[in-house]
Parts: structure tokens; sequence; C-alpha cells
């Protein structure tokens, strides 16, 4: 029988095998959280995709963890003063504020402020029109904390956008359209197989309640399948979100993503994604790739249905990745979704373990 396959990365640890790949140079200092296979891939796609030396994308990952913390706890202070932020090219986090007061308090608790046009409330009014439309098949609407405008992206499969585009063009220069080629599709395998009912996913976040091992997982994949290789489907959600559950009846269930060289990362807490963060997914078909978050709280309209709140990143995903994992070092933010023309998307782990009430071995 042929296996379908459904999108997703993995997050089950392989077996302790020789890595295949050389040390971390000796100019590139140990990053705090990051194993050794990690941290080489995230300096190598920096500088690849920079231009930087490995040195300063070292130093750049290194302040990435305090950056974002300033930049939540700056944002959280000002309240409806402050419209998002992001990290800089520096990993330096950068607050959105609409009056100069709120940017020298910004400046003081030491982000950099940047006065900007559209309140949060006013991006979210337009994104909220946008939305209460039927939805397209084939597009997506975000946050770009950057430009200061939620971008409506048409891809080239889209049919039928013209009361979307209208109603773009009368909210002004709060909303930007992209085109993009292809369509946007859910992803579906995963990091290591999990394989039922002739589909194939991967392993999220092995998690756990009461004693009892369950695995995070993609909603798309979960409603599809309801006995898997290692246990019981438990619960779907998807539309709408993309997560799901699947009780991990194997007694192995560790807390570590597989970076397909026979080593592996300690995943050790759950956070929040921010545009501009440097991440890294590991799925079956794409393996360990990396890159950076471009867009929060994007609504993707799938032909199979529309899911919101979703991570962009920029990082590789191909067919088979669905259901794995997005992180930045120990660090878990995500589990694949889906991907589009050169872009990736991910449900925020962050909700999902909150829904079950589960916590991440």
């Amino acid at each position: 029988m042929r296996t379908r396959h459904l999108f997703g990365t993995s997050l089950v640890a392989a077996a302790a095998v020789a890595a295949f790949l050389s040390p971390v140079s000796a100019t590139a200092t140990t990053i705090d959280g990051y194993s050794a296979d990690v941290q080489r891939d995230a300096v190598a796609s920096l500088v690849a995709e920079t231009g930087v030396g490995e040195s300063a994308a070292v130093a750049l990952l290194r302040a990435q963890a305090a950056g974002v913390e300033t930049l939540h706890q700056v944002t959280a202070a000002l309240g409806t003063r402050a419209v998002d932020g992001y990290l800089d090219a520096a990993a330096k986090p950068v607050v959105n504020v609409l009056d100069q007061a709120a940017a020298d308090r910004a400046t003081a608790a030491g982000a950099q402020a940047r006065l900007v046009k559209h309140s949060a409330a006013a991006l979210a009014s337009a994104q909220a029109a946008l939305q209460a439309l039927p939805a397209v098949a084939h597009t997506s609407i975000g946050l770009d904390p950057k430009a200061n405008q939620v971008v409506l992206t048409v891809a080239d499969a889209a049919k039928g956008t013209e009361a979307l585009l209208q109603a773009a063009a009368s909210l002004g220069d709060r909303v930007r359209v992209e085109r993009v080629s292809g369509e946007l599709h859910m992803a579906i395998y995963n990091g290591e197989a999990i394989t039922g009912g002739g589909v194939r996913c991967s392993v999220g976040f092995n998690t756990n309640r009461g004693g009892q091992n369950y695995i995070l997982d993609a909603g798309h994949c979960t409603r599809a399948v309801s006995q898997w290789n290692v246990g019981p489907s438990q619960g779907s959600s998807f539309p709408g979100n993309d997560y799901g559950l699947i009780r991990n009846d194997t007694g192995s269930a560790p807390g570590a993503v597989t970076l397909w060289n026979g080593s592996t990362q300690r995943i050790s807490s759950a956070g929040t994604a921010t545009v501009g963060q440097r991440i890294s997914k590991s799925g079956s078909t794409s393996h360990l790739t990396s890159g950076s978050v471009t867009r929060t709280n994007v609504t993707v309209n799938y032909a199979e249905g529309s899911v919101s709140q979703l991570i962009q990143t920029n990082a590789l995903v191909n067919p088979g990745d669905s259901g794995g994992c997005l992180f930045a070092g120990s660090v878990g933010l995500g589990i694949t979704s889906g991907k589009g023309s050169g872009t990736s998307f991910f449900q925020p782990v962050g909700e999902a373990l909150s829904a079950y009430g589960v916590t991440l071995n």
C-alpha cells in the first residue's frame, strides 16, 4: 500500500551515533542552550544570508535571547502605546511606539524606539476586516511590524480574489498586498515518522500529563488518523488552529529534537516567536534548516481550511515536514503546519500546551 504523506517536522531523539559534521570552529563561542550541530547550522545560515563573519553571527545569536526578553517586557509595560516590535539585524529589540513619551520609556528600558503611524488597534481592525470576508484559498493575512502594516499575501493559485483585493485597497496604507508564486498548502510528514491509516506524519513535541506521555502534533495529522503506530489520537483542532494530541504508548519520549546526524537538541522550555528572531526547524524531508521569523499572527487560508495566529518564517519546509518542531536553541516555538513560496508556517506551541494541559518532557 502506498503511504500518503502529511507535511511536518520531528522532535523524537535519535539513537546516539557519531555526528557527520565537523566541529564548530575555534572562533565560535558556545551559545547557551544550543547544541553544537544546531549552532553550526544556525551560524552557517546567518553567515550565508547576511554576509557577516562567523564571530559576528555567534555574537548575534548569543544576544538574541536577551533581546527577545527585553522586547516582550517593554511592549507589555507600554500597553496600547506600543505597537508590537521586532529584532533588528543585530538582534537588538525595536519597539514601535505612538508618541515620544513612550519612545523615551522604551529607550530607558534598553530597547530602540521607533515612532509609527498606525496603532495596534488600527492594524487589528484592518486585519479583522479582511478576515471577515469569505476565505480565499492560497492567501494569507499577517502582521509585519517592521513596516507597521498588515500584509495580504496572494499566491498564484488563489482564485476569486476581487472582493479581498478591493477591501485591502479601501484600507489604505494599513494594508500591503504581496503576490507570490505557487500555492499555500499543508506540509505533511515529520521528523521521525509516525504512521497510521496509510498516512505518515512526524513527532512534534514530547509532553506529559499525569505520568502519561503524549505527542503534540499538527491537527491536520491527528484529524486524518485515529490510530498511529505510537498510540491513538486524543484530540485535533483543525481548521482554526493546527494542533493535535497523540497518546504515546511506546515508553520512549525524550524531550529533544533529532538533528538527522545522530545528535539531538534538548528542548527545555516553550517561548513566543518574535519577528527577526533566528530559528531552526527539523523535519524528515528537509531535515535541519535555519532562518528567521518574518511575521506573526498570520491567518493562512489553505484549501482544506483556514488557520489563524500562525508564525511565518523563511526556514525551508518541504512536504513530509508536518507536525515537527520550530525552535530557537533549547526553546520550543511552534509545530509545522504548512508552506508557501519561500515561506513556512507554524502553530505556536504555547497555545497547544495550554489547550491540552500538557508540559514538555
